[in-house]
């Protein structure tokens, strides 16, 4: 075997690694703009990025604490709702026991042998009343008021001149709210 010429092999198409040329220097390679990044642009966009993010979770922060105070105060409310509702639900069932003491009250001797007693049945109906109004239990005045169907409930109409049309003329049983709730309405006679 002949050994190819070197030239032969050069031409034929394999690539022969570049010579180094005395007159071919690299270049010094010139500073780029885009190459190395300018370190305080670079920290500006951390601090924007942070004080973005930093933002966004004080809005999610202020929204969730804004959340949870309505939530208490619906809570709060609702609360005071059921409670209101318990109370006029008991004290609904004692109302009855009022009307008696206060049909007692309207027929009690006032003199002889049922005064004294008389005297202690209207102490236990003031104790009664003054325990109805320390839980929040009004009366509602209806008597010569003008007919208010969110407080009385009509059982008669009546002709009469002593009062003028639509006025109460006698509450026939009377009427209750637990605060602004009406737990019964009074029952009144109404002139025509």
């Amino acid at each position: 075997m002949e050994n190819p010429d070197p030239m032969e092999t050069v031409l034929e198409g394999e690539p022969t690694p570049p010579s180094p040329s005395l007159d071919s220097q690299p270049a010094p390679s010139a500073p780029s703009e885009a190459a190395a990044p300018d370190p305080v642009a670079e920290l500006k966009a951390q601090i924007e990025a942070a004080s973005a993010k930093a933002a966004e979770y004080l809005d999610g922060w202020q929204r969730a604490r804004a959340d949870f105070a309505n939530y208490k105060k619906r809570i709060e409310r609702e609360n005071a709702d059921l409670s209101q509702t318990v109370a006029a639900t008991v004290l609904t069932r004692i109302l009855p026991a009022l009307d008696d003491f206060d049909l007692a009250m309207k027929t009690a001797p006032a003199d002889g042998d049922g005064a004294k007693w008389a005297e202690g049945i209207a102490l236990v109906h003031r104790k009664l009343k003054a325990i109805l109004e320390n839980e929040g239990i009004q009366r509602i005045n209806a008597d010569g008021q003008p007919f208010d169907p969110n407080f009385h409930e009509a059982v008669v109409h009546e002709e009469t001149d002593s009062h003028p049309e639509g006025h109460v003329i006698e509450v026939l049983r009377q009427g209750y709210k637990l605060g602004d709730r009406v737990i019964r309405p009074a029952l009144v006679k109404v002139a025509k």
